[in-house]
Order: structure tokens, then C-alpha cells, then sequence
């Protein structure tokens, strides 16, 4: 028999079976501390309005860029400081990604939830990092991994807090496709309800599984108007939260131009993931 599902409390926000479904949004990049006060509020407001959690996300860094000229970000002094703002001043969770063991600690001081990026899943100091911190702990699934593998993930992130004699916050996995042929990631459902089994709940990352990585040569494409219908079959597979990443004016954001969903259309999808939550029962 599986394990029973946990839930994870961020803040006021809890993840889990019984618990409705959670949305973790914002930018890519923390481009400016406006611009997540901004996104932040919307968000929490529109997600308080049908009864759905809300996590703020955003990123200091982005590490992975396809080019050596791509945008970086804020920095993590820096966004930390507007991430730590928007925690006391809008009163919502928050999550940032990080790249190396060292950013798990300061990180941690501020966010409710750590990141680890996909193409990191399998990282060992990384996920010991992050787990000792006692912070909830979100790994996206290696685009190169299968779904039954993230099961060794969170036996290291388990270990590791039971070995540092830490209270674990917890884990969440997210789903963000897995690589197909070129420039395409392809989404596994069977793979999403095993993951599902594994005792923690479970992500889906809306905007990222309509990537088509280096499908611009120098950055990477996508097919941002398929979100809606990933979200939505989702919502319908029983997933415990949704990750969008929304600007208002994506073609001039920072980073993910090509993949991230106008404010706007955000602001529309939402609620008809709660009217096919509604139809569900949950």
C-alpha cells in the first residue's frame, strides 16, 4: 500500500489531499520590487476570491540560461529583501528557487518553500542543503528522469533531515515535462499519479510543460496558449497545486518571454480551474 499523503503548511497555505488547491505564481525573474508587490497582490486577491492558497514566486538568479548573455536577476540580497516585504506587508507565503547548498541557508531565512530546478533534482549536497534548513522543499522532476526515480529524491531529502535531526517542512514534487526529440517536452500523466504515491503532494508546473527548450537557438520557445488546457487536465488528474508564471507584459519580462502567461489571461484561467474543482468535489 502507498503511503498516505502528507500535507505541508506554508504559512496559512496548506498543500494536501483534503486541503483546496494551491496556486504558486508570479514572475520569472524578480525584475523589480514592484513588479512583485504588483503580481503578489493580484494573485493573492484573486486566489482568496475562489477559495484557493496562494505562494508568491520568483527568482534572484536565474542560473540556467541558454546563453552566457541572458539576464541573471535581482541577486539574492537583493530579492531577498523584497521577498521578505512581500511576507510581512501582503501576508503571503513565499518561494524562490535555488542553485548551490550555500543559498539553502540565507534563502530559507526568508521563504517558506525552496526550489530545487529540475536540471538540479538529482544534486545530492544540493537537496541535503535544502532539507536541513527545515524549510518545505519543492524539487521539479528532472526533465531527463522518470516519473518512479523522484522517488529517490525524496528518500534523500527525508534522510537527510532525519539525519541532521531537523523538523522537516516537508516536500513537494512538481511535474514540468519530460524531454521528447528536440526543442519539446511532452507531459506523463500515468507518471504524475505515481508520483502522487509517494507520500507528498504533488505540483503541476502549467507554463514550463509548454517550454520548447533552445527552440530559439540562443533561448527557448514555447507554446504558452496550450497552458490553460494543461492546467485544467491537472486540476482534473487531482493535483495538489498548479505553478504559473505570469508578467504583465511577457514579451519584455526579464527571462521566459516566451512561456509565461499575461496577468491578464492568468486572471481569466483561474476561475475555471475552480469551476472544474467544483465539478470534482474538491
Amino acid at each position: 500500500m502507498p503511503p498516505i499523503m502528507k500535507t505541508i503548511a506554508a504559512g496559512d497555505v496548506h498543500v494536501g489531499p483534503s486541503s483546496p488547491l494551491t496556486i504558486i505564481a508570479g514572475p520569472c525573474a524578480a525584475e523589480s520590487r514592484q513588479l512583485c508587490f504588483d503580481l503578489a497582490g493580484t494573485l493573492r486577491d484573486a486566489c482568496a476570491a475562489l477559495g484557493f492558497g496562494y505562494v508568491f514566486k520568483a527568482s534572484f538568479d536565474k542560473a540556467n540560461r541558454t546563453s552566457l548573455a541572458g539576464a541573471r536577476g535581482a541577486g539574492m540580497e537583493t530579492a531577498l529583501s523584497w521577498f521578505a516585504e512581500v511576507k510581512t506587508e501582503l501576508g503571503v507565503p513565499v518561494t524562490t528557487d535555488i542553485h548551490a547548498p550555500d543559498q539553502a541557508a540565507p534563502a530559507a531565512a526568508v521563504v517558506d518553500i525552496l526550489q530545487i530546478p529540475a536540471f538540479l533534482c538529482r544534486q545530492t549536497d544540493l537537496l541535503v542543503a535544502a532539507a536541513s534548513t527545515g524549510a518545505i522543499v519543492n524539487v521539479k522532476k528532472g526533465q531527463f528522469l522518470s516519473p518512479a526515480e523522484m522517488v529517490n529524491v525524496v528518500a534523500k531529502l527525508e534522510g537527510a533531515a532525519t539525519q541532521g535531526n531537523v523538523s522537516f517542512g516537508g516536500a513537494m514534487l512538481t511535474e514540468r515535462g519530460t524531454f521528447f526529440g528536440y526543442n519539446r517536452l511532452v507531459n506523463d500523466f500515468v507518471g504524475l499519479g505515481d508520483m502522487m504515491e509517494f507520500g507528498w503532494p504533488v505540483c503541476f508546473d502549467v507554463t514550463h510543460s509548454t517550454q520548447q527548450p533552445g527552440g530559439q537557438g540562443s533561448s527557448s520557445g514555447g507554446r504558452p496558449e496550450r497552458a490553460p488546457l494543461l492546467a485544467c487536465a491537472a486540476v482534473a488528474a487531482g493535483v495538489q497545486a498548479l505553478f504559473i508564471e505570469t508578467h504583465p507584459d511577457p514579451p519584455s519580462a526579464m527571462s521566459d518571454a516566451a512561456t509565461m502567461l499575461p496577468i491578464s489571461e492568468t486572471l481569466e484561467l483561474l476561475p475555471r480551474l475552480a469551476a472544474l474543482r467544483d465539478a470534482m468535489g474538491g
